[in-house]
């Protein structure tokens, strides 16, 4: 198959290239905004047309949370149109989507872990471009798989790992946030688990995808500090409401991965596992 990665400089595109040696059986078209602007309907249709492509993986999405409160425009467009652009293209080739969404597309009020088909919420302009997306990818492409993701870190990019040791190592004293749950997800983890659905074949729908446990911001933080062997910096809980945001983040955003494990027969990590080699990567 010839298959386009957008958002290729990203933290899951970087993931994405350096598995895809592994599938010298398909073609890879790795772009960023440079080689493709995915709010270009017209060169979209021209790149998917020119080069056949046989499927599309959309790793990029405009993700500065707090910024798009007041950038509404641009994660529209980004997070919204985009994704019905590229989907329209791909179903032209009758082609397969795989769209990458996040746990904003809900409000974080549950106290158990969301399922595919509990009713988006989202709280934030952020969550509300990122559902436009998931809607638009499955209203112009027949094939689309949605992956719903959350926390995502990695050797690549900005992310609260990265952010953590830097601070560590910087400062005597940290605060964050203990009232927020979820769980990390090693940009990694689902890259592999992407190249293996598009190996077994896509079937349609919304999937859930992060790391195994559950933890909070403060012990993740915590956890990163004892596995890169940060010992001089004091790390204090916080409430939400000490440290107030733009935009209002999910008090519970923990994701059920049942339907993604059990349709693609595929293993998740722990998120300490994937977290400890993460943090070996970094310090190699």
């Amino acid at each position: 198959m010839n298959i386009l990665i957008t958002g290729c400089n990203g933290q899951l595109g970087n993931e994405m290239q350096l598995l895809e040696k592994q599938y010298p059986q398909h073609s890879w078209f790795n772009t960023d905004v440079q080689e493709l602007d995915i709010t270009d309907q017209e060169a979209i249709n021209q790149f998917v047309q020119e080069n056949q492509i046989d499927g599309i993986v959309n790793c990029a999405a405009y993700t500065a949370v707090d910024k798009a409160e007041s950038d509404r425009q641009l994660a529209t467009s980004l997070n919204a149109v985009a994704p019905a652009y590229l989907a329209a293209a791909v179903e032209e080739r009758r082609g397969w989507f795989i769209q990458i969404s996040t746990d904003y597309v809900f409000n974080g009020t549950n106290h158990k872990p969301y399922v595919e088909n509990d009713t988006p919420c989202p709280d934030s302009v952020y969550g509300s471009t990122k559902l436009a997306g998931e809607l638009a990818a499955q209203k112009f492409c027949n094939r689309t798989m949605i992956i719903r993701t959350a926390w995502l870190y990695s050797t690549f990019g900005n992310n609260f790992v990265k952010t953590m040791i830097r601070l560590g190592k910087e400062k005597e004293q940290l605060g964050v946030i203990f009232d927020q749950i979820g769980t990390p997800t090693y940009a990694r983890d689902l890259a592999t688990a992407i190249m293996t659905a598009i190996d077994k074949g896509i079937q349609p729908g919304v999937y859930h995808f992060s790391n195994e446990g559950v933890i909070s911001w403060y012990d993740f933080a915590k956890a990163i500090h004892r596995l890169a062997g940060i010992t001089t910096c004091h790390v204090r809980p916080l409430h939400t409401k000490e440290y107030p945001t733009p935009a209002r983040r999910p008090a519970y955003s923990v994701l059920d991965k049942t339907k993604i494990k059990q349709t693609y027969n595929i293993e998740v990590p722990y998120w300490e596992e994937s977290l400890a080699e993460c943090i070996g990567l970094l310090q190699q």
